[in-house]
């Protein structure tokens, strides 16, 4: 399958791929595990399996579900929908780690993230979310000012994600300089960079700036199982 096949249905490809150990469904529909980012992903997203999905989740639980446009089956509802855009890395990266004072996010930050990402809402996130993929962060002292991580992975691609700063510690580059930095951890490893950004969030014009472009544009749901 070509990496564009892949990309096109990239929640899929991670979901029952390389992140397929912090999830649980079956062969047609799958979702993080509790604690992981609050997702779910289909192989026939134009045909959700929902029903697929009972076993594992409980009436309340809210989930983001990307590229599925037809009425909420029985025992789901939409609770939000908008459109994001999925951007792709096409600039090139910095040669040397432009950000070797960034600290690396481990367990023992997890509670600060979760946090900051909760007053900044970069999208779906849970309080294990900083597992999935490398997450860097800059402190003052024991407050986190900014963040930003890896989070959706297929062969060849890496997503960058939970892009952050502080209002405090806003006008400084900070996620600027970490999303550089996950740009040349990539760039070594030898993936193509791409994100996910919201269609209203000015942030989309700063990440065609930075030397993104935009890959498509998706319907963005959030449901709710009843």
């Amino acid at each position: 399958m070509s990496r564009d096949a892949v990309l096109d249905h990239i929640f899929w490809h991670c979901l029952s791929g390389a992140h397929r150990q912090h999830t649980e469904g079956t062969d047609t529909a799958r979702r993080y595990t509790t604690g992981f980012s609050p997702i779910l992903a289909f192989a026939d997203a134009a045909r959700p399996d929902f029903a697929a999905l009972a076993p594992w989740v409980t009436p309340g639980e809210h989930f983001y579900c990307d590229s599925w446009t037809d009425a909420a089956p029985p025992g789901w509802r939409i609770d939000a929908e908008s459109t994001m855009f999925r951007m792709l890395w096409d600039g090139a990266a910095s040669a040397a780690d432009p950000a070797p004072d960034a600290v690396p996010l481990r367990a023992e930050h997890a509670r600060q993230a979760l946090q900051l990402a909760m007053l900044c809402k970069p999208g779906p996130f849970g309080i294990r979310t900083i597992e999935l993929g490398e997450y860097y962060g800059y402190f003052d002292g024991a407050r986190l000012m900014a963040m930003a991580g890896e989070r959706l992975r297929a062969p060849g691609l890496c997503e960058i994600s939970g892009v952050c700063t502080h209002p405090d510690y806003q006008g400084r580059g900070l996620a600027k300089q970490l999303i550089a930095k996950l740009l040349h951890l990539h760039a070594r490893r030898g993936d193509r960079s791409f994100l996910h950004v919201m269609r209203d969030n000015p942030a989309h014009q700063l990440y065609l700036n930075l030397g993104f472009k935009d890959y498509l544009e998706s319907t963005v749901r959030v449901v709710v199982a009843e």
